[in-house]
């Protein structure tokens, strides 16, 4: 005992940096993961980097409870390679995201664990790019109609919430702003978002601005 908390607190810190990072290496050996599982994620899985390795890894976590986990995938800026590259990053991603949801299901994770998927803005419905080469094919930035899904965690599952008009240019039912989103993830994490403030430059703000409001439709 040091008798002194300031240093106690440093103490502790070195401690947990230390017990950190002696779980790495269990943490990031998959030999101990059955190979049905391994198969479910897809092939890429066992190369270090690919969303489907850290898809497996972001499981791996939260088992050990990591409490916020973030798995990234990039190269979706598609103005000019559409054709080309969407099949790719689909891919990439689409397996091995069913795959987390599924195995979070399995070892009755799921309930407790609230899964996002989406960007921070769509892509236009219509081309962008030289109309003449299909291969330069694209589209723009997008914000006014796109889509994020999410699982467990208190989502109602099976549902679809709000539309869009026949072309996928603007949502005409039920949008949701990015704060209303805020909003409804906070009180799945069970924070009151009205409550949630933070200071800049002599005054409080919320995450959620003043209009933000919990999406009640989507909870379970």
């Amino acid at each position: 005992d040091a008798g002194d908390p300031e240093i106690e607190t440093r103490i502790a810190q070195y401690e947990m940096a230390h017990r950190m990072q002696t779980s790495v290496p269990e943490l990031t050996d998959f030999s101990d993961e059955p190979e049905h599982i391994l198969d479910l994620y897809g092939p890429q899985v066992r190369e270090p980097g690919t969303f489907a390795y850290n898809c497996l890894m972001a499981r791996r976590l939260a088992e050990r409870g990591v409490g916020f986990i973030q798995c990234m995938h990039a190269g979706w800026d598609q103005h000019n390679s559409l054709t080309t590259e969407l099949y790719n990053q689909c891919r990439d991603t689409d397996q091995p995201s069913a795959a987390l949801v599924m195995d979070l299901k399995m070892r009755g994770m799921l309930d407790d664990t609230l899964v996002i998927w989406g960007g921070e803005f769509g892509r236009t419905p219509f081309i962008q790019g030289d109309l003449a080469n299909r291969e330069r094919w694209g589209r723009d930035h997008h914000p006014y109609a796109f889509t994020i899904w999410m699982a467990g965690g208190g989502v109602k599952p099976g549902i679809t919430h709000g539309a869009s008009d026949d072309l996928g240019f603007n949502a005409v039912e039920n949008p949701v702003h990015v704060h209303d989103l805020q909003a409804t993830i906070l009180h799945l994490l069970g924070i009151d978002h009205e409550k949630l403030t933070y200071r800049f430059q002599g005054r409080y703000f919320r995450l959620t601005d003043v209009h933000g409001n919990v999406v009640r439709e989507i909870l379970a």
